[in-house]
């Protein structure tokens, strides 16, 4: 195993990922070398512990079909790879960044830094949304005022909130657009972009920013009122 990652090392153009995986795959067959080895050195034929065992792995083949469809799983994804270490993912209703992809299942960590573990085989055939492939993400924010609150104002409210961020990427340029005029407010469509290792920071800064800039321009956001019905005696 040694020679064997050092061999891996050396290719510097090796993904991390498959890198990984072959290591794992490489480690039990390794093993099960082995075991065959040392049942010889004991003195038992060999042989006919390989149509034994032959005979056993069909029938640990039926027994086990979800396990051998989650190493299919794996080796597809090492060929088509939808993901790599360290991608932010998004599948089987979790998110989170992938960690490592054995032979069997796939280790994600959740941003509530929670290790969840999913089967490659339903990992392959499921949907699959990679956060990190394309680059940066956009945010998509619905911020609701009040119908007497001016537009231009407004937008230039939730501008602010999102310009005055360092995270904020300028490129693609972040945007605010009327999105729905609804019963009680005028909703509009707040659109920052960010890279995915500052997603969640932008998004609750600028829900955060958005508060704050509507405030200091006199812009309502609507709330229900309580309406107190006083009775006379």
């Amino acid at each position: 195993m040694k020679l064997f990652k050092t061999a891996l090392h050396k290719n510097k153009n090796m993904d991390v990922t498959l890198e990984r995986f072959l290591s794992n795959l490489v480690r039990t067959i390794l093993l099960i070398l082995l075991i065959i080895a040392i049942l010889g050195q004991l003195g038992i034929n060999t042989a006919s512990f390989a149509a034994i065992l032959a005979a056993a792995g069909l029938a640990i083949g039926l027994a086990l079909q979800g396990s051998l469809s989650n190493f299919a799983g794996g080796v597809l994804m090492m060929l088509f790879k939808p993901f790599k270490v360290g991608d932010l993912i998004e599948a089987q209703g979790e998110i989170g960044v992938v960690q490592e992809v054995q032979i069997l299942t796939t280790k994600i960590a959740t941003p509530g830094n929670k290790l969840v573990i999913i089967p490659n085989g339903i990992l392959s055939n499921g949907n699959i949304k990679n956060y990190s492939e394309l680059g940066e993400l956009r945010i998509d924010l619905t911020i609701g005022v009040s119908y007497d609150a001016d537009i231009k104002a407004t937008k230039e409210a939730l501008m602010r909130a999102m310009h005055s961020q360092e995270n904020v990427l300028q490129v693609p340029a972040p945007s605010v657009n009327m999105g729905e005029l609804a019963d009680s407010s005028v909703n509009y469509e707040v659109r920052p972009w960010a890279s995915p290792e500052n997603y969640w920071d932008v998004y609750f800064q600028t829900i955060e920013n958005c508060k704050i800039e509507l405030d200091k321009a006199g812009i309502e956001i609507p709330y229900p009122h309580a309406v107190e019905i006083h009775k006379e005696a």
